[in-house]
């Protein structure tokens, strides 16, 4: 049973990884870029799910949790795409809990492994539980925020998509590039090279940030971003 799940698992995370180059290759707002976010969208869902399934089968706690993470940024942020300033909806508090929920399981794994005399948790070190546990925290922060005002407006909406989505593809590129480093060569290994594209999303999700926030670029994107139906990715 658990090879067709294996099988949805790698097909989602190559489609997730192609398609979210794809994504973060083209215009933001043009046609080709909204196919490739919600191409991206899907195929992480099903990378997420079966993931994490995977994970529970195995009693490896920690990557469900990795998992239930990635489909809640990538959820939340397809989400905000999608509404206009303002929106708000009954799912919003559904996420907030599964946020808060996540990041006090990582964090609780993080300082487990931080007090322990046997090293890191299956290879995981005490530093990368903090990191994800802190990033699902403040993911509930703005949750918070957003549902006592009442929704996200302008650029504070656009952000929040775009760090969403980066974020949850940089869990993509890392799972693959760093956690999966046995299907690569041993030379390609050695040379540390592997670390550059499970990073990248990292800083291209700060260039992003920084130029939507600091820039006059939120208001194209926000116009390209809200046609009927649509959805502005990444």
């Amino acid at each position: 049973m658990r090879l067709p799940i294996l099988v949805l698992h790698i097909c989602a995370g190559i489609l997730g990884l192609l398609s979210g180059a794809a994504a973060l290759s083209f215009r933001k707002g043009c046609r080709w870029h909204r196919v490739a976010g919600n191409v991206f969208f899907v195929s992480m869902l099903g990378m997420s799910t079966a993931g994490a399934y995977l994970a529970f089968m195995k009693h490896q706690m920690n990557n469900v949790f990795g998992g239930v993470l990635a489909f809640y940024l990538v959820t939340t942020a397809w989400a905000t795409g999608r509404r206009r300033d303002g929106e708000t909806s009954i799912f919003d508090w559904g996420a907030l809990l599964v946020a808060l929920a996540v990041g006090a399981i990582i964090l609780t794994y993080g300082f487990e492994v931080a007090n322990s005399r046997t090293g890191p948790k299956d290879g995981i070190p005490a530093g990368m539980y903090f990191f994800l546990g802190s990033v699902a925290l403040l993911s509930a922060a703005g949750d918070v925020r957003m549902l006592v005002r009442g929704g996200v407006f302008g650029v504070h909406r656009i952000a929040r998509h775009l760090w969403r989505m980066c974020f949850s593809l940089f869990i993509a590129t890392g799972s693959f590039f760093l956690g999966q480093q046995q299907v690569f060569p041993h030379w390609l290994r050695k040379t540390k090279v592997l670390f550059l594209p499970a990073i990248l999303p990292l800083i291209l999700l700060i260039f992003w940030l920084c130029r939507v926030r600091f820039t006059n670029v939120h208001s194209t994107l926000e116009g390209a971003g809200q046609p009927s139906g649509g959805v502005m990715n990444l």
